[in-house]
Order: C-alpha cells, then structure tokens, then sequence
C-alpha cells in the first residue's frame, strides 16, 4: 500500500505526489502513519491506540493473520518508533512533524501499588504520603485516555472514597488540602462506581462535602458540588435523609442557583435540588418548604426565561415538584411569570421539559393555592388560553406523548373548554415542531 500527500500546481491543478510513506510505518488497522508501535505476540505491529480499539470492539484475534491470540501483551517496538520519528525528521519540508516519544502506558500492578500505599497512608492519616500518591495518580491520569481508564477500571474511586471518608472524620479543617486534592481527583472519574458512591454516601463525608460549599474558592465548591450530584443519583432514601439533617445544605444550593457563577455548578446545584424534592422519604416536605421560603420558585421562572435545554429541564422538573405542595402553588400564582413561562415552554425545548410544563399546569389548574379558591383556578385557565395552550396541548396528544401526560393534557383541555369563547391565542408558535414517533 502506498499512501502520500499531494500538492496541486497553481497552472495545472493537478495532484502531485510529493511524499510516500513506507509501508512498514502504516498501521494495518487504521491506515495511518504509525504513532505508537506495539507488536502481538505473532509479530505483526500495530499502533497502540488501533489495536486497543481493536480489542475494546471484543475481538480476540490478530487483524492481519486473523490467528486467536493466546496474550494480549502489547510490546513497544522502540525500533521502529526511532526509524519513524527520523523520517518525520527527514521530511520536515513537506510539513511532517515529528511524533513525540510516546509515554510507556500504566499498568494495573503499578496501579495496585500505588492504591496499597494510598490506603495505608490514609490508615495513618499521613496527609504528606497520601498527597504523594495522589500526584502521581494524576500525573498518570494526565498522560492519556488509556491510563485514565486504567486507573478506574483498577478500583482507584473507591480507594479515594474512603480516604476522603477517613480524613473528614478525623477533621475537616486540618485535612482540607487533602480533601481538596481527592475531590479534584475524583472528579475526572466520573460517573463514579457503585461502591464509591455508598461510601461516600457517609454522614461524615456528607457534611464535608456540604462544608466545602462554604469554605473553599470556585473550584473546591464546584468539585464538591458535582461529586454530591452523582453521588444522590443513586436514589438512596436514607442519604437524602441525611442531607436533609445537616445544617446550611438547602441556603448554598439556592444562593448559587441565584447568582449562576457557572453553568457547571448551576446545573449541579438544580441537580441536587431535584434529587430532594423529587424523592419520597420523611423529610421530603420539610425541605420543599425550605427552598419554597428561600424563594427558588421565583428564581426558577427567572431561570427559564433564557436558560439552554439541559438547564431548562433540570429548572422546570424542580418547579414540578415544588408545585406537589399547596405552598408551592400559593408561589407559582403570585408570579406573574408562571403561566406565561410554562405554556411557552411546552413543546419548544424537549419531551422531558413538555411532560413538566404540563404536569405543572395540571396541578396549578387542577389544585389552586387554596382548595375553595376557585377564582384563583378560573384566572390562570383564561391565561393560559390567551398565551396559547389550548392549541399546544392538542398538539402534545397530536405527536405523541407518555400515558401521563396524556392524561393530564386529557383533563387540562377539559378544564378549558368552557372558558374558551371569545379568547383568542396570543402565541401558538409551533415552528420546528418533530413528531415523536
């Protein structure tokens, strides 16, 4: 096979080859020049990114002589490395640069070893030797993608987990610098696995991660703030049980709600919301109050005048719920942006935020803040007739929709019905409208 780079004359505009690479430096699965040459154990050499994809893809054979392989051992072939990288030199004029020495990949031993000292050192609570370890996790994780999943794949989370768990036990303001450090690091292992989602789902590694989101710079709070999200994912009812009881939880995740320093911890504070107020346990009502006090409702609606598709849905599920209880409907009436942001909403962001909006205006139209209040019902269905959610409503049965919410649009459409004469549709916008089916 010969492959090259051609150059077009400015006369002829004719391809020239200027450049052929040698067949031996071309990688026999991608086709492309060679960048990290390892060789199987029946002598054909590959590039490493190539053969390991190769094997990810559940292949069990060699690609070039199909024969089944009895080791998967990939062995640098230094040689051939050296003679590429001289003719990248060599052909510098044609705009070839030279591949860099590729770093030698990590291996699981050398991952266990560093997990023994990790642990042993957090059994110590040797912050110094811990820290060392961590480093070098890092340092590995940095190299590449490969060494990244190695480091997972080999129970690195978890180790980190119950360090984290340790140290915050002992004390949380001596062992902050380390706390910080295994929290950086847990964060490019995410999703994190089962195991070190239930030690970490703790009441001392709580309360550090709540502490953190009060006493640490944007990047402390943002780490803490992502690892509590994926760590309440679960849907466990005794860790949000515990959340419900530590003191100054439900305060931060409103105040950067509010102020949106950064999408990332925006979206991670609604997450967390979510998780809370969307989940049945004791103190389930008892926090919806908080946040309904604390003025998320009204903050929501601000959110979902301009917020982006993912912020939306996370936004308009916490109004949702928020709206189960009779104090959070008395909120959403007293806010004249409610009814007008929600039937807006419906069919213009997603399936997820129309199955919201909707399930929201049932309660809003279906419940009122008050159970005798019936005027309060009456204003908001002539509202939303007059900004449009008759006709959203027939379309959301129209292009199919879940059992639920077609239940809900069902009897939303019949709450409207008599209101109907003499109200014209403001907005029925259905532009870049896409049946579900």
């Amino acid at each position: 096979m010969v492959l090259g780079w051609g150059r077009r004359s400015n006369k002829t505009r004719k391809p020239k080859l200027d450049l052929v690479i040698p067949n031996h430096f071309i990688c026999p699965v991608s086709l492309d020049l060679i960048k990290d040459p390892v060789t199987l154990s029946t002598g054909i050499t590959y590039d490493r990114e190539s053969i390991e994809r190769w094997f990810e893809q559940g292949n069990f054979t060699c690609p070039v002589t199909n024969q089944i392989l009895s080791s998967f051992d990939l062995v640098p072939n230094h040689s051939l490395r050296v003679m590429i990288q001289d003719w990248c030199v060599e052909n510098r004029r044609f705009g070839i640069e030279r591949i860099p020495t590729p770093r030698i990949p990590v291996t699981p031993i050398q991952v266990e070893e560093i997990l023994f000292q990790l642990v042993a050192s957090a059994s110590r609570l040797d912050r110094y030797g811990f820290l060392q370890g961590v480093d070098r996790i890092k340092e590995w994780g940095s190299e590449s993608e490969r060494n990244r999943r190695c480091i997972v794949d080999n129970g690195t989370p978890s180790v980190l987990a119950s360090a984290f768990r340790e140290f915050a036990n002992d004390s949380i303001e001596e062992n902050v610098s380390v706390l910080e450090e295994i929290l950086n690091a847990l964060n490019w292992m995410l999703p994190l696995q089962l195991e070190a989602q239930k030690i970490l789902q703790s009441s001392d590694a709580l309360r550090c991660l709540v502490w953190f989101f009060g006493h640490q710079d944007l990047s402390g709070k943002q780490n803490a703030i992502v690892a509590l999200r994926q760590i309440l994912s679960s849907g466990d009812k005794h860790t949000f049980e515990t959340m419900a009881e530590i003191e100054g939880t439900i305060e931060p995740l409103v105040e950067f709600i509010n102020k949106r320093i950064n999408p990332t911890i925006t979206k991670a504070s609604l997450g967390i919301v979510y998780y809370l107020v969307s989940s049945s346990y004791p103190s389930s009502e008892k926090v919806k109050l908080e946040f309904i006090e604390l003025g998320l409702i009204s903050s929501l609606l601000e959110i979902l005048i301009d917020a982006d598709k993912s912020l939306s849905e996370k936004a308009l599920g916490v109004f949702d719920s928020l709206c189960d209880c009779q104090k959070g409907r008395e909120k959403a009436f007293s806010n004249a942006l409610t009814v007008p942001v929600l039937v807006k909403k419906i069919l213009r962001i997603s399936a997820l935020a129309t199955n919201y909006c909707v399930s929201a205006m049932w309660k809003l139209c279906r419940y009122g803040s008050k159970d005798d209040d019936e005027d309060e019902v009456e204003e908001a269905l002539i509202e939303a007739l007059q900004v449009g959610a008759f006709q959203k409503l027939l379309v959301v049965l129209q292009v199919g929709c879940g059992d639920e919410t077609k239940e809900k649009a069902t009897e939303l459409l019949k709450l409207f019905n008599p209101y109907r004469a003499g109200l014209e549709c403001i907005d029925s916008d259905f532009k870049n409208l896409k049946r579900s089916f």
